[in-house]
């Protein structure tokens, strides 16, 4: 999705819009509309990344992930085998944590599983055994750094 092209959208409506008003007015939404880059990406990101997580159940086999591509979310389709994340019934009992969260992550973590249908803890081992696959596939491959939004 190439957000810039829809951010500039947005900003030339502000910025018509205040055309109806005075110098001022034209003055201040031309700030504004420059102003508004910055969040109305991280908008657009939250938007897509919500899209993906509402697509998620109805897939059969698989996800979708949203990864950003110089600056822009870009959907991709992961493909997995039904019994890639479903843990043997041995499995399940042999081992206990307790995990200390702060009170907001809980509550995202209790409404992502919700969203998909799942108890918590269902939800959270599908999540870890991905992200340990995901991992153990990328044969170490590491970047590290910052990125600009």
């Amino acid at each position: 999705m190439e957000t810039a092209r829809i951010i500039e959208a947005i900003q030339s409506d502000v910025t018509a819009l205040a055309a109806v008003g005075d110098e001022a007015a034209v003055n201040a939404a031309g700030r504004m509309a420059a102003a508004m880059a910055a969040p109305l990406r991280l908008r657009l990101i939250e938007a897509v990344t919500e899209a993906a997580a509402e697509l998620a159940p109805q897939l059969p086999e698989g996800r979708v992930e949203v990864r950003l591509v110089a600056a822009d979310p870009v959907l991709v389709y992961v493909e997995e085998t039904p019994a890639s994340h479903k843990l043997r019934e041995e499995e399940a009992a042999e081992a206990r944590i307790t995990l200390r969260l702060p009170e907001s992550l809980k509550a995202a973590v209790e409404a992502a599983a919700a969203r998909e249908g799942q108890s918590v803890n269902t939800w959270l081992l599908q999540v870890l055994a991905r992200s340990v696959e995901t991992r153990a596939r990328r044969g170490g491959h590491r970047m590290t750094g910052f990125a600009r939004s």
